[in-house]
């Protein structure tokens, strides 16, 4: 999929010497359709797009792309016909007669529009070169159409950026207009959409925190997140400081999120099949285990021993958001291998932090979190498929993990594996239904007192609106944002602050070598040498699309530890004076690690064909 379809945006601009264009060329306003002769969609849609014409006047600029339904002879042949129109006059008078001389689309349709071409027949024999002229013009635009995103008709770019809401002629106006609330929505999805996103925002956030923690702030911000939150009934009373709900309580949004996507990548994603599933899974494997092993090397024992699994860890977002920012130099192949090599190794961080770093287990609570996963199973089993209860029961189970001594996050993984999933639906049957509502509806819109839709109509068209996706798409929909966007952010802000002094790292040297020595050097050689010793067993297949050293630079990327890393940092060194020199290793290691992998990727481009 190319980039323009990926960030929602138009493949190429509007030029008046190629496209059909109704308005000035200089009009604040220019909307392009992606639409078929043959849509019913298009045709109703026609209409609206005439209403707001003439309402914006000069303002709108209105452009029309073929894009003929899939597998319809007689829309391929329409778009072709009307693209034998000598002037913008004829493609116009064609256009709209084509839109609305008859209901559905007939033969005696392109007839009388041939006629008014003034071509004797339909035979692209007839002029040869007009014909062949016409078809290439209908396919770049159908080719354009497939470089912006378009899945089908109509479909609209405001501005060259796709418009998803509703066709109706105020949302259009809403959306043409640039109303406030719509060009605050359109700037964050501008920005959810762009690759890098949630690895700056996250790295912004890091800066924010240690920049505070070194200003004359720092005393003021470190004891702002150390103040207490607690909630109290009675002589009941729950508390926390601010830092501990960040990395107790919303972290636990992360680790559902994480749940949510290792669960859908051993179903239907990239680990689902044993052979397209191997390659990351020995490089994850690979990448845990030698860094911790060189970690342990350099710090055989002693007070820091215990800080083995930090640097165990990817952070997903700011890996990611490298290889995205180096565009078409590395294939995506190479980024869904990243990928699932991350969700393989955000398990293992899961399990390391379950069995290696909680505290004291209370068996009373444990058994309770049982019983109360027990629960869970029991709502999947019986296709109970609304998140509510499993919210309720989880938030129980929350209580009951921390209480009972082990990390309260794992809560979040527990309940991601049990929020239900779905066959998927029947659209065809899902479409009758709506517009049988619809149509029944818009039969009754004109009568006294009525105002909008019937409440038995809404309820269906929100329980068709429910069966579309399944719980566990909507939850990671959903959650997956705010984990993003929100969660990492305040963790960063939270736990990323630390003081820059001469005397930070002071007899703390081996464990700065440690880390740095895990993430940079540990792993790039695990996760290379696991995957290379798996191909060579014949375990699994490097696909052909990326190199040994473009897989080398992957690798190296894989060593900004970062979140994880920092999250299992405050876990394993109860010292403050521990943590900081852990949290300046694993920035140091991460910018090392970044700097190492971006420059073997840019290496590697130029001589991909000769190292495959």
């Amino acid at each position: 999929m190319s980039e323009a379809a990926i960030a929602n945006r138009l493949d190429r601009s509007v030029d008046d010497t190629i496209d059909h264009t109704l308005g000035p060329e200089r009009a604040q306003i220019t909307l392009v359709e992606y639409g078929s002769y043959a849509c019913p969609y298009c045709r109703a849609a026609n209409e609206r797009i005439v209403e707001v014409r003439d309402q914006l006047g000069e303002r709108l600029r209105y452009v029309f792309r073929h894009r003929p339904l899939t597998g319809s002879d007689i829309a391929l042949r329409a778009a072709a016909l009307v693209e034998r129109a000598v002037t913008a006059e004829q493609f116009w008078d064609a256009h709209v007669k084509l839109m609305t001389r008859s209901q559905v689309l007939t033969e005696e349709d392109l007839e009388a529009v041939a006629r008014d071409l003034g071509l004797a027949d339909l035979d692209p024999a007839h002029s040869a070169e007009a014909a062949e002229r016409a078809s290439a013009r209908v396919e770049a635009d159908i080719a354009s159409s497939h470089a912006s995103g378009v899945r089908f008709t109509p479909t609209f770019f405001i501005n060259e950026r796709r418009y998803d809401g509703p066709w109706d002629e105020s949302s259009f106006l809403d959306a043409m207009l640039g109303t406030l609330g719509h060009r605050f929505r359109a700037a964050a999805l501008d920005f959810a959409s762009w690759g890098p996103s949630a690895g700056i925002l996250l790295l912004l956030a890091t800066i924010l925190a240690i920049a505070l923690t070194n200003s004359p702030l720092g005393p003021g911000f470190d004891a702002f997140w150390h103040r207490e939150l607690a909630l109290s009934f009675g002589d009941a009373r729950f508390g926390m400081s601010l830092q501990h709900w960040v990395n107790d309580g919303l972290l636990t949004i992360f680790f559902l999120v994480v749940g949510l996507e290792i669960k859908r990548e051993f179903t239907v994603g990239h680990l689902a099949g044993r052979r397209s599933a191997a390659l990351p899974i020995a490089g994850a494997i690979g990448g845990m285990v030698v860094p911790a092993a060189l970690y342990i090397f350099v710090l055989p024992g002693g007070p820091w021993s215990h800080g083995w699994g930090v640097p165990m860890a990817t952070d997903t977002a700011f890996a990611i958001a490298i290889i995205v920012m180096m565009g078409s130099r590395v294939p995506i192949e190479l980024r869904i291998f990243l990928t699932a090599a991350a969700i393989v190794d955000d398990i293992g961080a899961i399990i390391v932090v379950a069995l290696f770093y909680s505290s004291k287990l209370q068996l009373g609570y444990l058994l309770a979190a049982l019983v109360l996963t027990g629960g869970l199973a029991a709502l999947n089993r019986s296709h109970i498929y609304r998140v509510g209860p499993y919210a309720l029961i989880g938030i129980a189970l929350w209580v009951c993990v921390y209480a009972g001594g082990l990390h309260a996050t794992l809560a979040g993984v527990v309940l991601a594996l049990f929020i239900p999933t779905r066959p998927p639906a029947n659209l065809g049957a899902l479409t009758a239904q709506a517009n049988s509502i619809m149509l029944a509806e818009a039969a009754h819109g004109a009568e006294v007192l009525r105002n909008g839709p019937s409440t038995s109509a809404l309820h269906a068209l929100d329980a068709i609106h429910d069966r579309l996706e399944s719980p566990a798409d909507r939850l990671l929909r959903h959650a997956g944002a705010r984990s993003s966007y929100l969660v990492l952010p305040l963790f960063a802000l939270a736990n990323a602050g630390v003081v820059i002094a001469p005397g930070v790292l002071e007899g703390r040297g081996m464990l700065l070598l440690a880390i740095v020595a895990g993430l940079v050097l540990g792993k790039p050689l695990g996760m290379l040498g696991a995957t290379a010793l798996a191909v060579r067993l014949g375990i699994a297949i490097k696909p052909a699309e990326y190199s040994w050293l473009q897989l080398a630079g992957a690798s190296a990327l894989a060593g900004i530890g970062f979140t994880m890393s920092l999250f299992i940092a405050g876990q394993a060194f109860a010292d403050p004076g521990d943590f900081a020199a852990a949290k300046i290793a694993v920035f140091a290691a991460s910018i090392g690690a970044a700097l190492l992998g971006a420059a073997m990727l840019w290496r590697a481009a130029p001589q991909l064909d000769a190292n495959q």
